[in-house]
């Protein structure tokens, strides 16, 4: 049987972690926390995990490599360098992993994501065929290289440039590429820009092997935005060791206790669509839906260790969530509800709705032609990211990222806010923390595209 390498994707967070084998044997390289996910993999391969690898101690989520190594029996390889708190496989440059008679890895460091990042080859029976490369060489971009602290950027986007040519240089075009981020985590530099890639690909598209140093390292440090404040935990997190995780289901909240967390500004979150919170909702909660990437945002913006309360539609869309908050490291919602937000709710006055609204009812209402139903535009509020704002950005509008809002509602003007982003999704989460604050709000559910088309003014770098 010919060598296989299977993806075990995690979208909400933007990342791949991989199940390589040859029919008997297998490696995973960067697991995520939950790996059940991947033991099931195994199984219905019928393979044994006899082997699991890090290429880099994660800055966007909690590893579970020492849990599954530790479940499974395997081996459990880091980088030598790093400095941490359990026992491993010790792993530097030059160094090789035999898995199997037929499959084996060696070992590149390729520092530039973190100063002691590795990359592993993966070789078959015929040279090799591939390489994990984490957060090194990615889709079109690189790993971005500002995560360990901005002071050390620019050495470390040097040494990633550095990194990337040497995988280029050392192995075939043909040989796959298979990294772990720049699939929409903020690890990477950008997004990536093909569902699959090759060195030969990447020879001919990626900025990293195709400008030269300085010229790369200018390029990638002025493209870098801000990134998650949980970042600052999966780190140590990592060094640390994380245990198999508790999925087990969380305790169930009545209304009475609800009303109480609720009361308290507790961050209590609303798991359904953002048009079914729209709809209805328990006031003073928070819109987090699980049809978008829920935990980045809300472990971005949540302070870090404050109780959670998840309420869904169901317990399968709780357990959902549960799962994704333990990936950052949130292990245990204080609390869980199910069902609709009149069983949440005491009584009905404690139910609320949020008003929906296009850019082309933004635009009538800017122009003095408020929409029926809808209140006037007093305030327009921008959530995007700074690099979006600086990409194009209505003109007149105020701009707090969605990140910094909870903190900066005072910051806003009075009268209703008319609050928008790129796509509606964290103009969502915006609007139910406004409106947990007692401001009057528009939610504008609409594709930024769509506002110069409804005559809207739009200014800045790329309007």
């Amino acid at each position: 049987m010919s060598l296989e390498v299977e993806v075990v994707s995690t979208s909400s967070l933007g990342d791949r972690s991989y199940l390589a084998h040859d029919g008997l044997v297998a490696v995973v390289v960067d697991p995520q926390r939950d790996v059940d996910r991947v033991v099931e993999l195994a199984g219905r391969r019928g393979v044994k995990i006899t082997h699991v690898v890090e290429t880099h101690l994660h800055n966007d989520y909690v590893s579970g490599g020492l849990a599954l190594a530790r479940l499974t029996g395997a081996v459990y390889a880091v980088a030598a360098a790093d400095d941490v708190a359990f026992e491993r496989l010790p792993v530097s440059d030059g160094g090789e992993i035999v898995l199997s008679d037929r499959m084996r890895l060696t070992v590149l460091a390729t520092p530039g994501h973190t100063f002691h990042h590795v990359s592993y080859v993966l070789h078959g029976s015929d040279g090799p065929l591939g390489v994990f490369t984490g957060g090194s060489l990615l889709f079109g971009t690189t790993g971005r290289t500002d995560l360990l602290g901005k002071q050390h950027a620019d050495t470390l986007a040097h040494h990633q440039h550095s990194s990337v040519r040497r995988l280029a240089d050392l192995l075939p075009d043909g040989a796959e590429v298979w990294p772990t981020h720049g699939f929409g985590s903020f690890c990477s530099a950008a997004q990536a820009d093909a569902p699959s890639s090759t060195i030969g690909r990447e020879k001919a598209t990626n900025s990293a092997l195709r400008l030269e140093a300085d010229d790369f390292v200018a390029q990638m440090l002025a493209g870098l935005d801000v990134y998650p404040a949980y970042y600052a935990h999966m780190g140590v997190r990592n060094a640390e060791g994380a245990e198999l995780v508790d999925l087990t289901p969380v305790r169930i909240a009545d209304p009475a206790e609800l009303r109480r967390r609720v009361d308290a500004q507790e961050w209590v979150v609303d798991l359904r669509s953002r048009k079914a919170f729209a709809h209805q909702h328990l006031v003073g909660t928070l819109s987090f839906g699980l049809d978008g990437p829920m935990s980045t945002w809300l472990g971005w913006m949540a302070p870090w260790g404050a109780p959670i309360t998840l309420l869904g539609e169901s317990a399968e869309q709780v357990a959902q969530a549960q799962r994704e908050l333990a990936r950052i490291g949130i292990d245990r919602p204080e609390a869980a509800a199910t069902g609709a937000p009149e069983q949440w709710a005491e009584e009905e006055s404690r139910l609320g709705e949020l008003a929906v609204a296009t850019f082309a009812d933004l635009a009538a209402a800017r122009a003095g032609r408020v929409p029926h139903g809808l209140p006037p535009a007093d305030v327009v509020l921008d959530v995007r990211l700074i690099g979006e704002w600086r990409q194009g950005h209505l003109d007149g509008v105020v701009h707090i990222p969605l990140p910094e809002l909870p903190e900066r509602v005072a910051d806003l003007p009075d009268g209703v806010v008319w609050v928008h982003c790129q796509s509606g999704y964290r103009a969502s989460i915006a609007a139910s923390v406004l409106a947990a604050a007692g401001r009057r709000v528009v939610h504008v559910d609409d594709e930024f595209g769509a506002a110069r088309d409804a005559g809207l003014t739009v200014v800045g770098d790329q309007a």
